[in-house]
């Protein structure tokens, strides 16, 4: 049904995270970041209340171990989820329960994890894990390109429908939150997406920060 990445990049200080499924809009409900603190996945039969949780408590200073650990006594479906949790300093928890769908795994590496349930095989989440230590693209694109290398892996058995890439920077709201949330070829939707909105993200934080400084909007009558 649902794989995914989520990371931090201590050089820019910004965590994310990459998902896709055989369902529409997976990541409206799957993927949750928050600036300084981290990232929270929930996915199979997802509970979303858990990933804003998630990240109020790092936020809190509590470890994701413990937060997981607090979801088993106020989540009584906690057996149907999988989750993963990461901190800024690299602290991580993964979940999968008795009940997630079919060939289900879980992978961790150095500033990244990730998750995968209704899989053509376990090794899916190991490949995205391999591809996002090896890669020195942009943290942006090693996240796209790390979901690629699982569905080049296998990915999951069902057709894929949907992704989204979600992404904290500097400012309080997610730099990068861009969506596909129903396509034939979800993840080229996506890094093309991500290769038009590149040379903008710049200039909406600008535009937030520092409207005199912004750039022309580019829209008929701003000239």
């Amino acid at each position: 049904m649902t794989f995914s990445v989520a990371a931090i990049d201590p050089q820019t200080g910004m965590a994310g995270c990459v998902i896709t499924s055989s369902s529409i809009c997976v990541a409206s409900r799957c993927a949750f970041v928050k600036t300084g603190t981290g990232v929270a996945l929930t996915q199979n039969v997802t509970n979303p209340d858990l990933g804003p949780a998630a990240l109020e408590a790092m936020a809190n200073g509590q470890k994701p171990d413990d937060i997981l650990q607090a979801f088993h006594q106020q989540d009584p479906g906690l057996q149907w989820r999988q989750l993963g949790m990461l901190n800024m300093q690299d602290e991580k928890a993964m979940f999968s329960g008795e009940h997630a769908l079919g060939i289900h795994a879980m992978a961790s590496g150095k500033h990244c994890l990730a998750l995968g349930n209704l899989l053509a095989n376990d090794k899916v989440p190991a490949a995205m894990v391999a591809y996002f230590e090896s890669s020195e693209e942009a943290f942006p694109l090693r996240l796209i390109k790390a979901l690629q290398a699982g569905l080049a892996a296998g990915g999951e058995m069902g057709p894929l429908h949907s992704a989204g890439v979600l992404i904290s920077g500097e400012p309080e709201w997610p730099v990068i939150d861009l969506r596909v949330d129903w396509h034939e070829e979800p993840l080229t939707e996506l890094e093309n997406l991500w290769t038009l909105y590149e040379p903008q993200m710049a200039a909406y934080v600008t535009r937030a920060k520092n409207p005199a400084d912004s750039e022309s909007f580019g829209v008929p009558g701003d000239e």
